[in-house]
């Protein structure tokens, strides 16, 4: 068995070459990619030390990217990663090994966002955490047929506010964006914190045609944004925000309703991600459950033991 952990971001680089081989896209998201959790290892340092392990056998390799926080091991991704999971491939025996590892920390460890239940998490208690609406590509009659929806895009643009998109290479574009939602909600939103706009800026700067950027527009002024990821054949909605002044117009709903609309008619999937918020439950025609994984640190070493012991039995 091979191993490796990596404490630091110039350790992780040293991990991109099997990372990028372990990344599947038709069961990975950007939240498990080389790119996102180099960079989440690098800008949450002080909050989540990096941890990530990595092993690898005759049969197959696992990467764990996980950090250590102040209660314990997490994934990386601080508050800013919808969905997490761990990276394998092979008959699960590297897994078993990295979470060996893990469990010498002797700490608790403790996730949420795991998309559904797969097999490499049954083991740990698994509570649910929320869902995540979406709509798929083959539902665009369904879509088409939220005519309310459709009367405020008009009406808005009869008040002369027109619809925009954008790429994600405009960093003062999104950094207003993302400034603007902090004071949307007060204290509660998550970015009223500068550091993690910082990050959205750098994240989306990484690969800026996978970023739109839809606006809602009147007299030079944006009304409402939406920020979204391309992330394979999906369109995942990450930051919405509006104007305020302009709620009696709903201009939020109103953006959301017509990015789904055109995304369908690109054949893309439409996923809201995480968060049964009104506006999203709306248009939503089918939702993924999303559970939150916890053990002690005991519960974590008996974990990694009977793994071990069933590939061992295999």
């Amino acid at each position: 068995m091979r191993l490796r952990i990596a404490c630091s971001p110039a350790g992780i680089d040293l991990l991109r070459s099997p990372w990028e081989r372990l990344y599947f896209p038709d069961r990975h998201t950007v939240f498990q990619s080389f790119a996102w959790n180099r960079l989440a290892a690098e800008a949450f340092a002080d909050r989540e030390r990096p941890y990530v392990v990595y092993a690898e056998n005759a049969t197959g390799a696992a990467i764990i990217p996980a950090a250590v926080t102040a209660s314990g091991i997490t994934l990386l991704g601080e508050t800013l990663f919808d969905y997490r999971d761990v990276l394998v491939a092979g008959d699960g025996g590297a897994l078993s090994a990295a979470w060996r590892e893990l469990a010498a920390l002797e700490l608790p460890f403790s996730v949420a966002g795991l998309r559904g239940a797969a097999d490499e998490w049954r083991a740990f208690d698994l509570r649910p955490f929320s869902e995540a609406p979406f709509v798929p590509a083959q539902d665009i009659q369904e879509h088409a047929a939220h005519s309310r929806a459709g009367r405020l895009v008009r009406r808005l643009e009869r008040l002369d506010a027109g619809f925009r998109r954008y790429d994600g290479s405009s960093a003062a574009l999104l950094r207003s964006i993302y400034r603007r939602k902090a004071v949307q909600f007060g204290a509660e939103n998550l970015f009223t914190d500068p550091r993690r706009v910082d990050f959205m800026v750098r994240v989306l700067a990484l690969a800026p045609a996978a970023v739109d950027v839809f606006t809602f527009e009147t007299a030079g002024e944006i009304i409402a944004a939406l920020v979204t990821l391309r992330d394979g054949n999906v369109r995942r909605f990450y930051t919405t925000w509006f104007d305020n002044a302009w709620a009696h117009q709903s201009p939020g709903t109103a953006l959301l309703f017509e990015v789904t609309s055109q995304s369908l008619a690109e054949g893309l999937d439409c996923d809201y991600m995480t968060g049964a918020q009104p506006h999203k439950l709306r248009f939503r025609t089918a939702s993924l459950p999303l559970f939150r994984a916890k053990a002690s640190a005991e519960q974590l070493a008996r974990i990694a033991s009977e793994q071990a012991e069933m590939k061992l039995a295999a």
